[in-house]
């Protein structure tokens, strides 16, 4: 079927499309995508029979079967309509992708260009060659604009996720330690990471770029169209990039900058550490070039809280919890533990869980991170996985294979006056512990 044709099916269903028979509405159009476990043409008639309008599937055996529209591929079916859907939309795509801090950015960007326009955002972890073409998918013509997070560990990945969203301004968080394994090492991280700027180059798009982020100066240079950001102590309104004062990192950020009238505005946040001040620095710039006034870019920087395990405040008694458990890299940990041993006060203990898809570099990696976290003088250090196991016994660290362990342990201890910070990658789900 043309793409076109089933695009005017897809207006007909009211623009709604699902990828799970479990989740149907009614008259949703049902993607059949296959996966390494599962097969969703298995599940056609069922998303059917629960009302759903027509099921888009590649198994042969299905295309006799009413209101099943066969393609040569289910996945690329559902990017090609979105891509579709997209050129419809002549509004701006901001595209964000990068190691470390990509999520906490797209929501502090969200809620400041979303208390002057129409926005849709990137919801959760939807970033991927599934979840882009999904979040396209919800946008409409009343939106303004749009904001897109994108996520890979491969080479490709976001040239990919470029082609399908075609993103108008972008930019990158950060080049870290992430996805090691797939990238190939750091010089594969940039690679793949600045697919996002090769995109922009060639299509005469606009790169943000922070000039206190190594790499980001360099690997931008492709792209004819840069706008920069930076630190600084006097923000100077002749001052060609824009700029951001960092007023106070303990407990919580504090920054200034300049509204459109040369007026210094100060914002608190609910965010620690100076990795979050390069995410509020960023959302503060695309506020400024997007012409939001400073008075709603301070607000929605002082209203934004944090969630979903990322840099959460959780008081407990007379504790303080610092849960950062949605994802974890070499990078990521590095800059957490210097931050919560400078900026946190009281008696500190850290617990920190394994960090994935690292490859070859994970044994190093652990070891330094451990050796790191023992070095700064924390009250105690508890490590969690296999991958800690060798370094936690040469450092005499209390040390868990599971974190059904760890919570056994965490239960047993009589906790008061503590800071307490817990990080790990995405599947050792360590927020299980409290």
């Amino acid at each position: 079927m043309e793409i076109s044709r089933l695009y005017q099916l897809f207006l007909g269903a009211g623009k709604a499309v699902s990828t799970d028979s479990r989740k149907i509405e009614p008259g949703c159009i049902f993607f059949a995508l296959r996966g390494d476990n599962f097969n969703g043409n298995q599940y056609a008639l069922t998303a059917l029979e629960k009302g759903a309008s027509y099921a888009i599937v590649d198994d042969l055996d299905l295309a006799e079967q009413d209101r099943c529209i066969l393609v040569d591929d289910v996945l690329t079916t559902l990017q090609d309509l979105a891509r579709y859907h997209r050129r419809q939309l002549h509004i701006p795509i901001i595209a964000i992708t990068g190691s470390n801090g990509k999520t906490t950015t797209k929501e502090l960007i969200a809620a400041v260009l979303g208390s002057q326009y129409r926005i849709h955002y990137t919801q959760g972890n939807l970033n991927n060659h599934i979840g882009v073409p999904l979040t396209l998918l919800q946008l409409d013509q009343q939106l303004e604009v749009a904001v897109i997070e994108m996520g890979a560990n491969h080479q490709g990945e976001i040239d990919l996720l470029c082609r399908i969203a075609e993103p108008t301004h972008g930019l990158i968080t950060n080049i870290g330690k992430a996805h090691l394994e797939g990238f190939g090492g750091i010089e594969g991280v940039k690679k793949g990471k600045s697919e996002l700027y090769r995109y922009l180059a060639e299509k005469n798009g606009l790169a943000f770029v922070n000039n206190n982020e190594p790499f980001l100066i360099d690997l931008s240079a492709v792209v004819r169209k840069r706008i920069y950001y930076e630190l600084s102590e006097a923000p100077d309104p002749q001052h060609k990039p824009y700029e951001v004062k960092l007023l106070q990192l303990q407990p919580f950020i504090r920054v200034a900058f300049l509204d459109d009238h040369a007026q210094l505005i100060e914002s608190s946040s609910k965010l620690m550490g100076v990795h979050n001040f390069q995410n509020i620095k960023t959302a503060i710039t695309l506020g400024k070039y997007f012409k939001v006034p400073g008075e709603k870019i301070k607000a929605a920087i002082e209203s934004y809280n944090p969630n979903m395990n990322r840099s959460q405040v959780i008081p407990w008694g007379s504790n303080s919890i610092l849960l950062d458990a949605y994802n974890a890299n070499p990078s990521s940990m590095e800059v957490t533990l210097r931050s919560f041993a400078e900026n946190s006060s009281g008696n500190k203990v850290v617990i920190l869980g394994d960090m994935f898809e690292l490859g070859d570099s994970a044994p190093v990696e652990h070891e330094r991170i451990a050796q790191l976290a023992s070095s700064l003088n924390f009250e105690q250090v508890v490590l969690v996985g296999k991958h800690f196991s060798k370094v936690a016994q040469q450092l005499g660290c209390i040390h868990f294979d599971k974190v059904e362990e760890l919570k056994r342990w965490f239960t047993s201890q009589s906790w008061e006056n503590k800071a307490i910070l817990i990080k790990g990658s995405r599947g050792m789900a360590l927020e299980r512990v409290l």
